[in-house]
């Protein structure tokens, strides 16, 4: 650089910058930090007391879990995988648990139902934080025959039919009035058809290989105890928090 040439000046570090960093942590990471987890007494967990197969377990934990207060405890996360492996997880409801399964039900051509027809398989989740309990059921999925998935939907109320005549679950939609149009012709069949058909409505049905109980600790001592499932018995295991 010759002597004559102006010397660069550094640039001004902006304002908003300085203000931030003066500051420290964005609003939004300091009001995660300040969220607490299970601020309520936790139940108590004997695994050794658990029961030999998880079904009865299950029952018994989402009836405590409706007696203590749990918001939706039907609900559960639902992850499957596309033809490609690439994970995918959503919200949905249960419809059932018995000596078959856990049963849930969605629209055939779906997202959902896309994937387990390419690939048969997921894990449902449950989270219960009025009591720091976790489910985690995962296995080989099967499609219930199409009397089950009618039985199903007409069981259900006005709205949940109204919501499967409308159909067409996952598609690109190209105006928010036209799901308009289509849920209010949908609800008036809902109501002056209450046994009206949904063809792609299906019922499916998750039998579990492994099904794992998590109760939360304050003290940070999880118990987990995990049932797997070989030739037809199930093996109950505990794992490290």
């Amino acid at each position: 650089m010759s002597a004559d040439t102006p010397t660069p000046t550094p640039p001004t570090p902006d304002s908003s910058a300085l203000s931030a960093a003066a500051t420290g942590p964005s609003e939004f990471v300091r009001l995660l930090r300040a969220q607490r987890v299970w601020d309520t007494e936790l139940p108590e967990f004997a695994p050794a007391a658990a029961p030999a197969a998880p079904l009865p377990l299950f029952e018994q934990w989402f009836a405590e879990a409706v007696a203590a207060g749990q918001t939706e405890p039907h609900t559960m996360s639902l992850a499957t995988a596309d033809a490609d492996g690439l994970p995918d997880v959503r919200t949905v409801m249960l419809h059932g648990a018995d000596e078959e399964g856990w049963h849930f039900a969605s629209h055939a051509g779906s997202r959902k139902g896309r994937h387990l027809a390419a690939r048969p398989y997921a894990a449902l989740g449950f989270y219960w934080p009025a009591q720091g309990r976790q489910i985690r059921v995962r296995g080989p999925v099967t499609v219930a025959p199409p009397e089950v998935a009618r039985a199903d939907l007409h069981a259900r109320s006005t709205g949940a039919l109204a919501s499967a005549l409308v159909g067409r679950q996952s598609e690109v939609l190209s105006s928010y009035e036209e799901l308009e149009r289509a849920s209010d012709a949908a609800w008036d069949r809902a109501r002056h058809e209450p046994d009206a058909s949904a063809p792609s409505w299906t019922v499916y049905v998750l039998d579990p290989a492994e099904v794992e109980f998590f109760q939360g600790d304050a003290r940070r001592r999880h118990v987990r105890l995990t049932y797997r499932r070989a030739d037809g018995t199930w093996r109950k295991e505990l794992l490290w928090p």
